[in-house]
C-alpha cells in the first residue's frame, strides 16, 4: 500500500480568509435590485445573513451600498458535481500528460473553484479519486484547496475509490475509511466499475453509516435491476444518497425508466444530471429524462461535471449554462431550471435553503437583466455574494462600431446602458 496515512488539515489554524469572515463588518445594502417576481427592492445584509428586505429606496445604509438597478437578484447557485483533481488538465501543464504532483492538483483545484465562483457557485462538491499509486495525495491536495478558499467559497470533497470488493478491493476499503478520517465529507464511488457493483454499494453505505456521511455515487443508470437494488439498499439512509449522472436512464424504454424513477423517489435518492456534458468515468454525454424524474417525485439537481479535462475539454463549469440547457432542450420553465442549479443543488449538498428574505443566508447572485429567462440567455455581468460580502465580480461591456446617424434610416443603433444616468457596478 502506498504511504496514505490520513492527515486531517488543521481546521483551527488561522488564515486570512477566516479572519475576514469573523471580523465584524458594517451592513451592506444592495439597492434597487429586481426580484424574480418583478419587485424592485433594497436588501440589507448583516454578517452572513439577510437582515432586511424592503421596497427600493426604503432601507438606509449603515455601511457600504451597491447600486443593483438593472440587475436580477437570485439565490446563489451551488455546484453538486465537480472534479477538482482532474479539472483544467485537458491541455496539461506542459509537454506530456498533466502533472499529478500534489501542489499542481491543489493549484488546479483552487483555480477551477474560483472559475466556478466567478460564475456564481458559492458552494461546490468535488469528487476526488483515491487509490492506485496516488493513494490519498489528490484528496489531500483538494482539502488544502478547500482551506485556501475559505471566505470565498465552500468546497467539500467526495472520496471516490476504484475497487471495494474482493482481494483487490481490501486496500480501497481501507483507503476509503482513511479518507473520511482525513476530511472527506462525503463517501462516493463508481459501482459500475467494480466486478461486484452490489457489493461495492454495500461497502460504501457501510462506511457512510459508520461515519454519518452522505453518499454520492457515479452510475450510468442503464441497468434497471441494479438501480432497483441500489434504491432498496439506500432507502431512508441519512443524511442522504445522491446518484449521477444517470445518463443511461434516457436510453431505457419509457415504462422501464418510469419504474426506476418511482423506485428512486420512494428511496429518497437525489439525482444530479450534467446538462453540459459528461465527466470522468462516464461514457454517455446525454442527460437523463429530467421531466420524467421530476414528475415521479425525484429531487433532481444539475451540475457541471468535467471542467476542461479529457472528458470535456471545453467544459465551462457555469451553472447558468446548465440551467439554460435544461430550459432550452428539456422544456423546463426558466424558474424550474434555475432552481435545479440553486435551491435543489444546495439541498443535495445538505445546505440550508436560500431565499431573498430576511433571516436567510446571504448567498446571492446578481445578474444583469430584468427577467430570469433573459438572464439565462445573456448572463454576462455578475456579482457574487458569499456570507454577506462580495467575493467576485464579472462586468461585460458590448460596444458597436460608431456610425453616422442617417435620419432617413430610422432610429440610431441601440447602445448598451441604462435609460437613467445612475452609475452601477458594471455593464
Amino acid at each position: 500500500m502506498p504511504d496514505s496515512r490520513p492527515r486531517r488539515p488543521d481546521d483551527n489554524a488561522p488564515d486570512s480568509a477566516d479572519a475576514a469572515t469573523t471580523d465584524p463588518a458594517p451592513a451592506l445594502v444592495l439597492s434597487g435590485a429586481r426580484l424574480v417576481d418583478g419587485r424592485a427592492v433594497d436588501v440589507r445584509l448583516s454578517g452572513s445573513r439577510i437582515e432586511a428586505v424592503g421596497t427600493a429606496g426604503s432601507l438606509t445604509a449603515r455601511g457600504p451600498r451597491i447600486d443593483l438597478r438593472g440587475y436580477l437578484l437570485l439565490p446563489a447557485p451551488a455546484e453538486p458535481h465537480a472534479h477538482g483533481d482532474t479539472a483544467l488538465t485537458a491541455d496539461g501543464d506542459g509537454p506530456g500528460p498533466a502533472s499529478h504532483r500534489a501542489e499542481d492538483i491543489q493549484r488546479r483545484a483552487t483555480e477551477a473553484a474560483l472559475l466556478q465562483l466567478g460564475h456564481g457557485a458559492t458552494a461546490l462538491r468535488a469528487h476526488v479519486r483515491i487509490g492506485d499509486v496516488q493513494g490519498l495525495a489528490a484528496l489531500e491536495a483538494v482539502l488544502q484547496a478547500r482551506r485556501a478558499l475559505r471566505g470565498l467559497a465552500d468546497l467539500t470533497a467526495v472520496a471516490v475509490p476504484r475497487l471495494l470488493t474482493g482481494v483487490a478491493g481490501a486496500e480501497g476499503l481501507a483507503l476509503l475509511r482513511d479518507a473520511v478520517k482525513m476530511g472527506a465529507a462525503v463517501v462516493g464511488g463508481c459501482p459500475d466499475l467494480d466486478p461486484d457493483p452490489t457489493g461495492y454499494t454495500a461497502a460504501v453505505l457501510e462506511v457512510a453509516a459508520e461515519h454519518g456521511c452522505p453518499v454520492d455515487l457515479h452510475t450510468d443508470g442503464d441497468d434497471p435491476a441494479r438501480l432497483a437494488r441500489l434504491a432498496a439498499m439506500a432507502g431512508g439512509l441519512r443524511p442522504g444518497v445522491t446518484l449521477g449522472p444517470c445518463a443511461g436512464l434516457a436510453h431505457l424504454p419509457l415504462e422501464t425508466a418510469g419504474r426506476a424513477a418511482d423506485q428512486l423517489a420512494a428511496a429518497g435518492i437525489t439525482v444530479v444530471c450534467l446538462p453540459q456534458g459528461g465527466c470522468t468515468g462516464s461514457e454517455r454525454r446525454t442527460t437523463p429524462p429530467v421531466r420524467l424524474l421530476r414528475s415521479a417525485g425525484v429531487r433532481v439537481a444539475a451540475g457541471s461535471g468535467a471542467l476542461r479535462d479529457t472528458a470535456n475539454p471545453v467544459g465551462r463549469g457555469d451553472p447558468l449554462e446548465a440551467a439554460y440547457l435544461l430550459a432550452s432542450q428539456h422544456g423546463l420553465r426558466a424558474e424550474q431550471a434555475y432552481a435545479m442549479v440553486s435551491t435543489t443543488a444546495r439541498a443535495a449538498l445538505g445546505l440550508p435553503d436560500v431565499r431573498v428574505e430576511a433571516g436567510f443566508p446571504a448567498e446571492l447572485l446578481a445578474v444583469r437583466g430584468e427577467r430570469l429567462s433573459a438572464a439565462l440567455s445573456l448572463a454576462y455581468s455578475r456579482i457574487v455574494i458569499h456570507r454577506g460580502r462580495v467575493v467576485a465580480r464579472t462586468s461585460a461591456v458590448r460596444e458597436y462600431c460608431d456610425s453616422e446617424p442617417d435620419p432617413a434610416a430610422g432610429p440610431d443603433l441601440p447602445r448598451q446602458g441604462r435609460p437613467d444616468s445612475g452609475s452601477g457596478p458594471g455593464s
